[in-house]
């Protein structure tokens, strides 16, 4: 059987990625019509269906998920072998994209440390909204924030991450609080982003608090963050993010640790055949000792 055209692969694995053929069209600037074309051509040379439509878009059959599996490791590995015959042999470069809270928030204050852990590594970072794909090879690991629930990647888990109520010191200082049912009577920062809002904390503290209001909402984690530590309310936010903050003096744990509570909500994914780099490797080792420290 002769080799597909590239091309269709790559439609292929965005119409996969996007559900849709209007959404690879727009990723891959073609138009919707040169897409089906595509599809259709990497079926005729199958032989068989890749995708069938339901109601929430464009879904893979069996034959489209085994294929998807296959051919997105090969489209890394031509990456990987144009940019190694393209590039200084003495620069090896580890391309991380990150949620963006925890890029600012967290990597971006350790990358001294990782430097000086590996010098013969040049480190690109890129953060941003969305869940990067790995079939053109350009990123090596995506620091993913949410459910573990990626199909055909590697992911590993930041263990030891907890949500708790944080707040500056001068904060505390101007109003003490000594109990969860105190907080009732606070200004709170609500944030979209933890896994844990509001509403399950005080749940799980036994506080009735369905009508408490709100006094600044965000959908970021490092606004939220950030509005905690000028000193303007408490927020309920992940330490693991709020480190430096802590170190710093900036922001402090309102409770002691009993009151926090242990989420898995930041994710390192990454293609399978990318565990085996020995720079996503070294990233992998440093990124865990320095959650664990």
């Amino acid at each position: 059987m002769r080799i597909p055209p590239v091309k269709s692969i790559i439609a292929f694995e965005s119409v996969a990625r996007t559900k849709s053929v209007n959404g690879a069209a727009d990723e891959l600037g073609l138009t919707a019509s040169a897409v089906s074309h595509q599809i259709s051509n990497l079926e005729s040379i199958i032989g068989q269906p890749l995708f069938r439509r339901s109601g929430r878009g464009l879904v893979l059959t069996p034959t489209g998920e085994r294929y998807l599996a296959d051919v997105t490791g090969s489209l890394a590995d031509l990456s990987r072998a144009t940019e190694r015959a393209s590039s200084r042999a003495d620069v090896d470069i580890l391309r991380v994209h990150s949620s963006p809270s925890f890029g600012l928030m967290w990597l971006l204050p350790r990358l001294a440390s990782f430097q000086e852990a590996n010098d013969d590594i040049q480190l690109n970072v890129a953060c941003s909204y969305e869940n990067v794909s790995f079939t053109n090879g350009f990123y090596d690991i995506d620091v993913r924030h949410g459910y573990d629930n990626w199909n055909n990647l590697q992911v590993k888990t930041v263990r030891g991450e907890f949500i708790a109520p944080l707040a500056s010191p001068q904060y505390l200082e101007r109003h003490p609080v000594r109990t969860p049912d105190d907080l009732l009577a606070h200004r709170l920062i609500y944030s979209e982003s933890p896994l844990v809002q509001w509403k399950q904390w005080f749940g799980r503290t036994g506080v009735a608090a369905a009508h408490k209001t709100f006094d600044f909402s965000f959908d970021r984690s490092y606004m939220s963050l950030e509005t905690a530590a000028l000193g303007l309310g408490i927020a309920l936010e992940s330490l693991l993010l709020a480190s430096v903050k802590i170190r710093d003096g900036l922001l402090v744990p309102v409770f002691d640790h009993s009151y926090a509570v242990e989420v898995g909500a930041h994710h390192l994914v990454y293609p399978p055949q990318n565990a085996t780099l020995p720079r996503v490797e070294r990233f992998l080792a440093w990124l865990e000792r320095e959650a664990a420290g």
